[in-house]
């Protein structure tokens, strides 16, 4: 199994980088000044001087934090004169607070992005962000990892094209959106996993007819809800429509499938299947309460796994989202976590890209994988040990190997998040009908399509 995460790696991020060649809107014109490598690179980092880099990351969770823990740590003891000045904060924060930094006189040397138009794109054409290529010629990125996994960090200068241009972020692991599941719970409801889809909705009508909650959710911060809605769209659309449509190559929001697969979220609520008030529980608060006994299920990403496995123990599975058909190939979203970018600002760009070297290294993969962690990459000694890390190797690999990846649905247009996020919060609330919340989609993304 962990001899194929390498392929799974290259497999998965090519869904995400297959024809990424859309433009965001904008002549390029009001682009900021495009940020430059310095023409001569110095990796001599234990000769730099004393330094103090400050690093921004939303590596919070238990796995995570004590992964970049060790990393920062290790980093320090290779350059005893570097001094790592870590500021970490949840994904939501990060994103509310990471642009008003990077605009002003001492931002961050090192940051963790999001791939798309929005975050990286933007951040790219207002030259916050150093392209990495000089960089790159030393470290060898590029021949460092698969294809798919250099493109999706990839922007052209003027932030417009995706896929291409230069390389402005380097990633440490790799995710997929799964179903996690509560084995006991399972078990004194008288469930089998679910191999299906139709059996997992059957699952989800059981648990709530004997009194549990089929779903742990929270949706405060808008965002999540396109987790869920995107796993359901890819069982009703398909993986085909659901990449036409993402990387504007055919089809519209408000076409039936997706419809239908807002109305199945909206069914959904209305038969008691997610938390109560979801759009008032905080996105982090879902993985806790799930922890803690609250749902049989819970629709999330791979970085949830270590904190879960510390709360429920052996009693926590995971899996992918069930096919049509017993046996068949899933369909999910997901790819790679958020790259490791360098400012354009940061007085140490050269103590900032060895640091992003380091903490994206082959050892690194290693630590990632002793952490309950899912790496980008092969780790070269190390191998999952708990059942349920086997189980997320296991199913990164599947769905690899099929092409079962989708892209994040969040990252179709550069206001997408905020625009299908808040449509789909109104659905939750009943505020408005599945038609209704596309449609505000599907206008956020004409708007877009028009400007290319």
């Amino acid at each position: 199994m962990p001899k194929l995460i390498r392929r799974g790696a290259a497999l998965g991020v090519a869904v995400l980088a297959t024809l990424a060649t859309a433009c965001a809107p904008g002549s390029g014109n009001d682009a900021g000044p495009a940020a430059k490598t310095p023409a001569a690179v110095n990796t001599d980092i234990a000769k730099a001087g004393n330094v103090t880099l400050t690093v921004w990351d939303q590596e919070v969770r238990g796995g995570q934090n004590e992964q970049m823990e060790k990393l920062n740590t290790a980093f320090q003891q290779k350059y005893p004169n570097v001094t790592i000045k870590r500021v970490a904060r949840s994904f939501p924060d990060l994103q509310k607070t990471l642009r008003l930094a990077l605009s002003g006189d001492s931002p961050p040397d090192v940051v963790e992005t999001n791939q798309g138009y929005a975050v990286m794109g933007a951040f790219v054409k207002a030259g916050m962000l150093l392209p990495l290529d000089a960089y790159d010629s030393v470290y060898g990125w590029r021949k460092r990892f698969p294809k798919g996994l250099i493109e999706t960090n990839s922007v052209t200068t003027d932030g417009r094209t995706l896929g291409s241009g230069s390389l402005y972020g380097v990633s440490l692991q790799g995710e997929i959106v799964g179903v996690y599941y509560n084995k006991s719970k399972l078990s004194e409801l008288g469930i089998q996993q679910p191999k299906t889809w139709a059996e997992f909705e059957s699952a989800l009508a059981t648990a709530k007819g004997k009194g549990e909650l089929p779903i742990a959710f929270g949706n405060l911060d808008k965002f999540p809800a396109i987790h869920d809605f995107g796993v359901i769209q890819d069982q009703i659309a398909g993986k085909d429509a659901v990449r036409n449509l993402f990387f504007g190559r055919g089809g519209s929001w408000t076409d039936g499938p997706n419809v239908q697969a807002a109305q199945k979220l909206s069914d959904w609520v209305k038969q008691g299947y997610l938390t109560k008030n979801a759009n008032s529980v905080k996105y982090d608060d879902s993985p806790v309460n799930f922890g803690k006994g609250q749902g049989v299920f819970l629709i999330g990403g791979t970085w949830f796994a270590v904190d879960l496995e510390k709360a429920m123990g052996d009693k926590v599975g995971f899996m992918l989202p069930p096919p049509a058909q017993a046996g068949g190939a899933s369909v999910t979203m997901g790819g790679q976590s958020l790259p490791f970018s360098i400012t354009s600002k940061s007085k140490h760009p050269d103590v900032a890209a060895a640091y992003v070297n380091f903490i994206t290294s082959p050892e690194s993969m290693d630590i990632a994988t002793e952490q309950g962690l899912l790496p980008a990459l092969k780790p070269p000694t190390k191998q999952p040990e708990s059942a349920l890390q086997k189980e997320i190797f296991a199913a990164w690999d599947a769905v690899s190997q099929s092409d079962g990846l989708t892209p994040y649905l969040d990252n179709a247009t550069p206001t997408f998040p905020d625009v299908l996020g808040g449509a789909l919060q109104e659905l939750i609330g009943g505020k408005a009908t599945p038609q209704e919340a596309l449609e505000k989609a599907q206008k956020d993304y004409a708007d877009f399509l028009k400007k290319k």
